[in-house]
């Protein structure tokens, strides 16, 4: 006997029947503007919910038909056969069932449903839906409520299929599962189709799949409610954007996990959610999660966010249990895809140590073996990472060291190393190659006559390069297959528009390294750079990123997003501190040195500022900050040369008996130093003012040896071992040219005459001389102008260094070097002595 109202069960040898029901609320975010009233609807504001009917077939090829319901019982009759596309786009010829086809359509007029004119619809531009378009809505919009509550779950239980649209807003019910909903072929989102009963009892989780796409993949966080997935992101980014307690990692671990938070959804629903569940997805995806505008659709990602997804999962499973309860119970599960990359990137248990090689002349110490068995292990998993240990605890010998493992091997035959690095760094590369790996065949290309030697790199298992040179010479470097490409003092590319990043980029390498202990020197956007050429894609483009990760971070103070930046990269990045490793390096004592401006340089230091605060202000109303950046560093470069020495300023007429405080004291300290049998190395960023102590040091007869970036790189291996081997107590370093990479334990007292924005720089330098190798404890004098800009720029350096901490789990770097805040404080007057 037949059911009326019911639909008829398929033909077993035709098209199988169903009808569908769509639901969707239009409102601002399409652009609509309101309704004009239309036979039975009134006048309606912003908000108008539409209903979409049409009749699927499914042919017995597979193929699937859609039918738009008619709105008219006018002509309604279903035609016996029609051509037709399925959705695929292919002809096909449909058998329509009438009778099916009829009794729905009673269905569909049952509900209260009337045909809406779409010309109705006001629009702000371009009309969202087409002005043809088939639409159907109730006389009242809060009568929606009671459909969707009434009259939808016995119309499903006939056979219809129920799809909700994102932003429909007459659900409201408390929060019975969460899950994540991705379209598995295409990446987009379906729709929020009813899969089960639609009643309170949680209903089974879906499974989050990869897309047959590569690059990326899209993905939609839903939050299901009696069967139906609502997308979740909106109503994260309207919690994100009025409640900021959810941005700070502290706040947030201090809200309890059994609160109830309310969520807006659309149409002005609320959503009662605990907060657990909430807690652990912000933590994850606090990223994707805002920006100017709330999300519209499916979530972008990269498929190096596969780990992530995997950690948003064991924290949503970890208190499962304890989140059951009267909200009902949080589960995620499904196959994320990518399970090769994500068993490597969860490696969790630390390789062990290896063996020192055959063939290395010297004894590596525990953590050196450990750094060489974290650089196998991602040779072997075909990761990328970054050697960060400080400053002096042998990143060379480690690098020599898996180099040596490769070649013995077998996997430098024909496909060489190849080292990039500072031009002051070659000579320190061949000398320690030399002296650790003699087994190692190394060709150096640098010098005019190199072009002579390309055609012996296959022959040769290392290649040494310069940054400088790479670009230049890069198409025969392209054309060679390298095993290892290594970086050293890599953040010396820290700009990725630069000729020298661009050439590396196109090195074909089947393993990336980078050396560096500063992967963070000023900002953020450095270490999307080495990233960016270790693993293009895992960060993002730089656009994103400086939109997801640096602002957030550098401007807002974001905590919870500079945690989940450092747990994002810390699987790649292995950083040991000197104080953790090597107890029994001797100890390092810092002097900071302040000397007063008196007479006319105090006067003309107050000058230049007063200028100098003039010349700012009218280019930040002109230029802004960004476009007046030139601008102000210049002005602030002044007020650091007339700290140093007023002779540095440049177009002004200086007298040359003008008083020079830090040239006075740093004639008393160096030869109190040296007559105390002491060997000094003395820093500063400025190699005329170097140039004006050096003339000191011969009026007072002391000898001293020169490295800056004059030196020419044939003469600065001559340098370095006249230093080391004790024929000179003095040795004058640019900061630029000898604060890295330098071997220089011969020197036990270190002079930096002038403060760089960036700490992390002035502890390179010093620890050309506090390293491995170093038997005396080393003193480090600073001389800061009191109460001048240098001081400030401490003040600074302190309060910006907070932002390495947060991302690489220690303070070695800044933010940026100031802020449109600080300059105040950089352009005030001089303190009283």
């Amino acid at each position: 006997m037949r059911v009326a109202g019911q639909v008829d069960p398929p033909p077993t040898d035709g098209p199988r029947f169903r009808p569908r029901l769509t639901l969707q609320t239009l409102g601002r975010g399409e652009g609509l503007l309101g309704m004009r009233p239309s036979g039975p609807f009134g006048p309606r504001g912003t908000a108008v919910t539409v209903a979409f009917v049409d009749w699927v077939y499914t042919l017995p090829s597979g193929a699937v038909v859609e039918v738009p319901a008619p709105t008219s019982v006018l002509n309604s009759r279903a035609p016996a056969r029609m051509s037709t596309t399925d959705t695929e786009g292919r002809a096909v010829t449909l058998r329509r069932d009438a009778r099916a086809e009829a009794d729905a359509m009673d269905q569909v007029w049952g509900l209260g449903l009337h045909p809406l004119d779409a010309s109705t619809l006001q629009w702000r531009d371009r009309a969202y839906v087409s002005p043809g378009a088939a639409l159907w809505s109730l006389e009242q919009e809060v009568r929606f409520a009671d459909l969707w509550a009434d009259a939808l779950p016995g119309l499903r239980a006939s056979g219809w299929r129920i799809v909700v649209r994102p932003g429909f807003a007459h659900e409201s019910a408390r929060v019975q599962a969460w899950r994540l909903v991705l379209d598995p072929v295409s990446g987009e989102v379906l729709g929020k189709e009813v899969a089960g009963p639609m009643s309170p009892r949680p209903a089974a989780v879906g499974s989050l799949r990869q897309p047959k796409r590569e690059g990326s993949f899209m993905l939609s966080l839903g939050v299901e409610i009696e069967g139906e997935t609502w997308d979740l992101a909106p109503l994260l980014w309207d919690l994100l954007r009025r409640d900021r307690r959810w941005l700070d990692a502290r706040q947030i671990a201090a809200i309890p996990d059994e609160a109830v938070i309310t969520l807006r959804a659309p149409g002005g629903r609320r959503v009662d959610a605990p907060a657990a569940p909430l807690k652990a997805i912000v933590g994850t995806m606090v990223d994707l999660l805002t920006g100017p505008e709330a999300p519209s659709g499916p979530l972008r990602l990269s498929a190096w966010d596969t780990r992530r997804l995997d950690a948003l999962r064991a924290s949503l499973l970890d208190t499962q249990v304890e989140r059951a309860g009267e909200h009902g119970r949080w589960a995620l599960t499904g196959d994320v895809g990518l399970r090769d990359l994500a068993a490597r990137l969860t490696h969790t248990t630390e390789p062990a140590a290896v063996a020192d090689p055959p063939g290395l002349a010297v004894t590596l110490r525990d953590y050196q073996r450990r750094g060489v068995a974290w650089l196998q292990y991602l040779r072997e998993q075909h990761l990328a990472g970054i050697l960060a240990d400080d400053m002096g605890l042998g990143k060379t010998a480690q690098a020599l060291a898996h180099l040596l493992i490769e070649r013995q091997a077998g996997r430098l035959a024909g496909a060489p190393a190849l080292v990039v690095m500072p031009t002051s760094l070659v000579f320190n590369w061949q000398a320690e190659a030399k002296r650790m790996a003699p087994d190692l065949r190394v060709l150096t290309l640098h010098g005019p006559d190199r072009a002579e030697r390309l055609a012996d790199i296959a022959t040769h298992d290392v290649v040494l390069t310069t940054y400088p040179l790479v670009w230049r010479d890069i198409d025969a470097l392209e054309a060679v297959p390298f095993h290892v490409l290594i970086l050293d003092e890599a953040q010396t590319v820290k700009n990725p528009a630069g000729r020298a990043a661009h050439a590396l980029r196109r090195l074909r390498a089947n393993h990336r390294l980078c050396l560096t202990g500063t992967p963070l020197e000023n900002h953020l956007g450095e270490l999307w750079a080495q990233f960016d050429f270790l693993m293009p894609g895992f960060l993002g483009d730089q656009r994103s990123f400086t939109r997801r990760w640096r602002k957030p971070i550098e401007e807002n103070g974001e905590t919870l997003r500079a945690e989940l930046l450092r747990r994002r990269v810390r699987p790649f990045i292995l950083r040991r501190r000197k104080d953790d490793v090597l107890a029994e390096l001797p100890p390092k004592t810092e002097v900071i040195e302040r000397v007063e401006l008196q007479g006319r340089q105090r006067a003309l230091y107050e000058s230049v500022r007063v200028a100098s605060d003039e010349l700012v202000r009218r280019v930040l109303v002109r230029s802004g900050f960004g476009g007046g950046l030139i601008s102000i560093l210049d002005a602030l470069l002044k007020l650091r040369q007339v700290c140093n020495d007023p002779r540095l300023l440049q177009g002004r007429r200086i007298a040359q008996d003008i008083e020079s405080a830090k040239r006075e004291r740093l004639r008393d300290l160096l030869s109190s130093l040296v007559a105390e049998g002491r060997r000094v190395l003395v820093f500063s960023q400025f190699t005329a003012m170097l140039s004006l102590v050096q003339g000191d040091l011969d009026e007072l007869g002391l000898p001293w040896l020169a490295l800056t970036g004059d030196t020419p790189p044939a003469r600065r291996g001559a340098v370095v071992r006249a230093f080391q081997a004790g024929e000179c107590p003095l040795l004058m370093l640019s900061l630029k040219a000898g604060g890295v990479g330098l071997n220089l334990t011969a020197a036990d007292a270190v002079v930096h005459i002038d403060p760089w924005w960036n700490p992390a720089v002035e502890r390179q330098a010093t620890d050309r001389a506090h390293r491995i190798g170093q038997d005396k404890p080393v003193f480090v004098f600073k001389l800061i102008a009191a109460g001048s800009i240098e001081e400030r720029i401490l003040d600074l350096q302190a309060r910006k260094a907070a932002l390495a901490d947060g991302v690489l789990g220690e303070d070695e770097g800044l933010a940026m070097k100031f802020s449109p805040a600080d300059l105040d404080a950089l352009l005030a007057p001089l303190a009283s002595p």
